[in-house]
């Protein structure tokens, strides 16, 4: 009777500890990817719930605010959530916010969370609750634009001053389908800033009709947006189309050395020539300009390095210009087409290469088609490249100031002959560097509208050479 009775005690704690340590076994761990500050009208909401075989018995969603609960959707009534079960975890996807919760006010709430999952063949659950303070905001930001006279050339450039507020969000000037960002005034050299106060040098495609619509936006991170008309013109231009011939000894050159350097560039037969030739002229220009667009984007200061005009590079003919539209024929027919989105600028062999205005290299090395390739950045999106050089004098993360050699001009890359390409990059976008070259157009459409906002003076002339 003794050992029965200690037999059943001892099931009886075993059964107890087994049921404590259950209870004790580690909740479903929730990872808030988004929203992570605020919160607004319809808000994307993005959590991974981790939980051993995808399992859960509870998933609740809410917001809380002046101590009311607001329920946004459960595993149980999902409302307008999405509940995904993978090997390992819940994914949920949806909107929160006002749309969801009618009685959400502006000013702080909170995302509260709460998943249990079965232990113990089901017979238990154990628990997680995952809070994270927000701010609700449900008002669309608002911009008002305080430059004037945006008079733009197709395939160049231009710049607008306005004003953001909040001050916190992401805003730029938007041309078709493709945005831009303002940066802060300051970092044009206007002191004392409002907060809010923004500048955006933006592009206008030179493939962009010139009825293309222009406008500021502004968005924030509880997806509340907003537009402004850009009172703006914009002037077509007329692009040359030119005929480029293609012969052996020319691919003979320039094919081989390229492949050679690119060998993850996917040819069917290396040998022959024309057809590599055409992967190169069109696979490869792809790429380099993906990359050129790349570091435009992401390698630019939050300010103007520049001074002033930038410079042409000095005694040069020009050989071929921006937007060029090529024709390229072989042995009389046409076998690619292709925009020449540069200036071709010839001196003399092994010509000394000078930075066009003070700036940053971003990129010194080769660079597919570009051959032997300098990048330097003056800041708040502006760049500008030289290509086909034959040697290169400077390194990247290097300040050069106006007319600092950085290399010498060459026939690298796919160039028939030493010369300069010469280009100008904004945003990432390519542009023409005429208007660049221009101390009347740096003086009317950038400086006077600094200026009108309050920068102190005009930054210095170089002259055009």
């Amino acid at each position: 009777m003794r050992t029965l009775l200690g037999l059943l005690l001892a099931v009886v704690i075993a059964v107890g500890l087994v049921w404590f340590l259950a209870g004790r076994a580690a909740g479903p761990a929730i990872t808030l990817g988004a929203p992570t500050t605020v919160v607004g009208q319809r808000t994307p909401l993005k959590l991974d719930v981790h939980t051993p075989g995808g399992t859960l018995t509870a998933l609740d969603v809410s917001l809380e605010q002046n101590g009311q609960t607001m329920a946004v959707g459960a595993l149980a009534q999902p409302q307008a959530l999405t509940f995904a079960a993978e090997t390992d975890r819940v994914a949920v996807t949806g909107e929160i916010g006002r749309q969801a919760a009618p009685a959400l006010k502006s000013g702080p709430a909170t995302l509260v969370v709460h998943a249990t999952r079965p232990v113990l063949f089901g017979l238990r659950q154990v628990g997680s609750t995952f809070r994270k303070d927000l701010q609700v905001r449900l008002t669309p930001p608002t911009l008002a634009v305080l430059s004037q006279f945006h008079f733009i050339n197709q395939g160049g450039a231009e710049v607008v001053v306005y004003q953001v507020t909040p001050a916190d969000v992401a805003s730029g000037v938007r041309v078709g389908d493709l945005e831009y960002p303002g940066l802060p005034a300051a970092g044009a050299g206007i002191p004392n800033a409002a907060p809010g106060l923004r500048v955006a040098f933006f592009p206008f495609l030179f493939n962009q009709v010139p009825n293309t619509p222009v406008s500021l936006w502004a968005r924030d991170d509880a997806g509340n947006r907003a537009q402004a008309s850009l009172d703006s013109k914009v002037y077509a231009k007329q692009f040359r189309k030119s005929t480029i011939p293609l012969d052996d000894p020319f691919l003979q050159k320039v094919v081989p050395s390229i492949l050679q350097a690119t060998p993850d560039l996917a040819v069917k037969d290396p040998n022959d020539l024309l057809a590599s030739y055409l992967v190169i002229n069109r696979d490869l220009r792809q790429q380099n300009n993906a990359t050129i667009r790349a570091i435009g984007r992401t390698k630019t200061a939050q300010e103007i390095l520049w001074k002033g005009p930038f410079r042409q590079m000095v005694n040069s003919a020009v050989e071929a210009g921006f937007a060029d539209d090529r024709t390229y024929v072989y042995q009389g027919k046409a076998v690619d087409q292709q925009v020449h989105l540069g200036f071709d600028l010839a001196s003399t062999q092994h010509a000394p290469i000078l930075a066009a205005n003070r700036g940053v290299v971003v990129l010194a090395g080769p660079l597919g088609i570009y051959g032997n390739c300098v990048i330097v950045d003056h800041g708040m999106g502006l760049q500008s490249l030289y290509a086909h050089l034959s040697s290169i004098g400077v390194q990247e993360g290097q300040t050069v100031e106006m007319n600092a050699e950085l290399g010498r001009s060459g026939q690298t890359g796919l160039a028939g002959g030493d010369h300069l390409h010469f280009t100008m990059i904004l945003h990432g976008e390519f542009v023409t560097p005429v208007d660049w070259w221009s101390a009347q157009w740096v003086e009317d459409r950038v400086m006077r509208k600094l200026r009108a906002v309050g920068a102190p003076t005009p930054m210095p002339d170089s002259p055009r050479q």
